[in-house]
C-alpha cells in the first residue's frame, strides 16, 4: 500500500461521505490524528458525525472509509441505498412459486451465474470432429482468476465455477455465509441485457466479434477518467489499478465458461483459435481486446457468485462493490458509446455449425 500524505486528506468541518457497514452517510469531520504516532506513514483517523444522528454515533473512522462528497459519491451512496432496500423488500417478501419458463441471462439481476442458464449449460465450445478437444481453451480446466489482482492483500484464489458447481457449493455449510458483492445495475443496462438475450437467443443474432469498442478500450478509457479523482501513488489510485487489472482477468478467464449462450460458442471457438494461431490480426489479442460491452455486463451480473467463491473479507467486498458500482455508473452514462454495436446476421453457414456443435 502506498505511504499515505504527510497532511490529512479531509479537513475538520469538512462534509463528507461515510461509510457505516455497507452504506454511505453524509458526515462532517469533527477531528484528526495519526494512527501511529510513532508511523506517520500509517495514515490517519478522523472523528465524525453523521448528518442527522445523535452525538453518541460519533465515531473514529479509518481514512477508508471517507469519501468526498462530490455529485458522483452521492449519486453512488443513492444507489447503494436502493440497492439495499430492494434486498430487503426481496429478503421479506413471500416466496413465489417458481416458474419453469426459461427466462433471459440476467433477468434476477441480485444473481448467480447458474441463473439463466438455458443456452449456457456449458458455455465452451465443442471442437469440430477430427480434431482434438481443445483444453487449451479458456474455462475448460477451471483455470484459476487471482483475486489478488483486484485486492492483493487478501491472499485469495479464486476458481470460475460452472453452473452445476455453483448449485453444489450454494449447498455446503457455511457458502451462504461468505460475503456477497451485491453489485448495483443501473435499470438502464438491465434493460440492455434483456435486448442482448433476446437479440441471441431468439433472432439468433450474435454480438459483433472483434468488437468496435471492446472491453480493454472501456476499461482503459475508465481507468484514466477516474484516475483524476486519486491522488498519485495514493491508496485509492492503487485500488483502481488493481479493480481494472482484475476485471480484465475475470473477464478472460470466465468468458468460456460461464458467459456465453449456447449460440455464441461457434463464434468463441473460431475467435480463440484465430488468437492462439499466433499470427494475423488476432495475434497477441485477448478476448478482453475482442469481446465487447454487451458480455462485460454479464461478468458484472456473475460477479456475486464469483466473490463469494474467495475468501475476501467483508471489508474487501464493500470496497470492491463500491468500485465495481462506480464503473457500471460510468457504462451506462456511455451506453451509445460502448453498447450500441449492432448484432450480426449469423449466416446459414454459421446456423448449420451452431447445430451441429462444430
Amino acid at each position: 500500500m502506498a505511504p499515505s500524505s504527510s497532511s490529512p486528506a479531509y479537513a475538520k468541518d469538512e462534509k463528507v461521505l461515510c461509510f457505516h457497514h455497507e452504506l454511505l452517510y453524509e458526515a462532517k469531520v469533527l477531528d484528526s490524528k495519526v494512527k501511529d504516532p510513532n508511523d506517520k506513514k500509517d495514515g490517519y483517523m478522523y472523528k465524525v458525525h453523521y448528518k442527522g444522528w445523535k452525538n453518541t454515533w460519533d465515531d473514529w473512522v479509518p481514512q477508508e472509509r471517507l469519501r468526498k462528497l462530490t455529485e458522483e459519491n452521492k449519486e453512488l451512496a443513492s444507489n447503494l441505498k436502493k440497492d439495499m432496500d430492494a434486498q430487503r423488500r426481496a429478503a421479506t417478501s413471500k416466496p413465489s412459486i417458481t416458474s419453469h419458463k426459461k427466462r433471459p441471462y440476467g433477468s434476477d439481476l441480485t444473481g448467480s451465474s447458474a441463473r439463466g442458464s438455458e443456452e449456457r449449460s456449458s458455455a465452451v465450445p465443442q471442437a469440430p470432429r477430427g480434431t482434438k478437444r481443445g483444453r487449451e481453451i479458456e474455462g475448460i480446466d477451471k483455470p484459476k482468476a487471482p483475486i489478488e489482482y483486484i485486492f492483493r492483500n487478501t491472499r485469495a484464489k479464486a476458481k470460475v465455477p460452472n453452473s452445476t458447481l455453483t448449485q453444489q457449493l450454494k449447498q455446503e455449510e457455511g457458502f451462504v455465509r461468505r460475503p456477497a458483492v451485491r453489485l448495483f445495475i443501473p435499470d438502464s443496462l438491465k434493460s440492455i441485457l434483456v435486448d442482448d438475450w433476446e437479440k441471441v437467443t431468439k433472432e439468433q443474432k450474435p454480438a459483433t466479434v472483434p468488437s468496435p469498442t471492446p472491453v480493454t478500450q472501456f476499461l482503459n478509457e475508465y481507468y484514466e477518467s477516474e484516475a483524476n479523482n486519486r491522488r498519485p501513488g495514493s491508496a485509492d489510485a492503487d485500488i483502481l489499478e488493481e479493480v481494472i487489472a482484475g476485471v480484465k482477468e475475470y473477464f478472460n478467464k470466465s468468458l468460456g465458461r460461464i458467459l456465453l449462450y449456447r449460440f455464441e460458442r461457434h463464434q468463441f471457438y473460431e475467435v480463440h483459435k484465430h488468437i492462439e494461431s499466433g499470427h494475423g490480426d488476432h495475434a497477441g489479442k485477448t478476448l478482453c481486446d475482442m469481446y465487447g460491452c454487451e458480455h462485460l455486463l454479464r461478468l458484472f451480473v456473475s460477479m456475486p457468485d464469483l466473490i463469494a467463491h474467495t475468501n475476501m473479507d467483508s471489508q474487501s467486498v464493500s470496497r470492491l462493490r463500491e468500485e465495481l458500482s462506480k464503473m457500471t455508473q460510468w457504462l451506462a452514462k456511455r451506453i451509445p458509446k460502448y453498447l450500441s454495436t449492432e448484432y450480426e446476421h449469423a449466416g446459414q453457414e454459421y446456423l448449420e455449425s451452431s447445430k451441429n456443435g462444430s
